[in-house]
């Protein structure tokens, strides 16, 4: 136990042990300025120090555009510019996609496998086939009427007056 004190009470001493650091002009041997140190305060102050240098450097290279020459880090402006092209790229294969609809459709028209019952307008750019709901065809009264009117007029003689007219 005693042993173990004096190792505790040595490193005490040589650690708290009042030194001077004098720096001295060579030629004229002036003073310049002096230091009175000792272990301890030397070991707190480099430790300080170091903490300090590297929470600073960090702080550069983390909060600065230096972080882009690191791997593995990005430029802001690279991010955006590669969000922009995935949507760009996605809206031109959807484009695409409709183009190649598009040309089969006219292929099939020009080669004449066209189905022509389950053709439909907006059937080049729908991807499933839905049924067209069902609509009354049937002439009005007042079609009718119209159409028998237009007949009437057609079966007439076209009369001179009409021609200059």
């Amino acid at each position: 136990m005693s042993e173990k004190r004096l190792k505790r009470k040595r490193l005490h001493n040589k650690l708290f042990l009042k030194n001077r650091l004098v720096i001295l002009n060579e030629d004229t041997f002036e003073e310049i300025f002096s230091f009175k140190l000792n272990l301890m305060n030397v070991f707190v102050t480099a430790t300080i120090g170091a903490i300090l240098l590297i929470s600073f450097t960090t702080y550069i290279i983390a909060f600065t555009p230096l972080r882009e020459f690191i791997p593995g880090y990005s430029s802001s402006k690279l991010k955006r510019d590669a969000t922009e092209l995935a949507l760009k790229s996605d809206s031109l294969s959807d484009a695409l996609k409709k183009n190649e609809a598009y040309i089969k459709s006219i292929q099939k028209v020009l080669t004449g496998d066209l189905e022509y019952a389950k053709f439909n307008k907006d059937s080049i750019l729908a991807s499933s086939n839905e049924a067209p709901p069902q609509v009354d065809l049937s002439p009005s009264k007042e079609e009718l009427e119209l159409r028998k009117q237009v007949d009437k007029e057609e079966k007439k003689p076209i009369s001179p007056k009409a021609k200059s007219k």
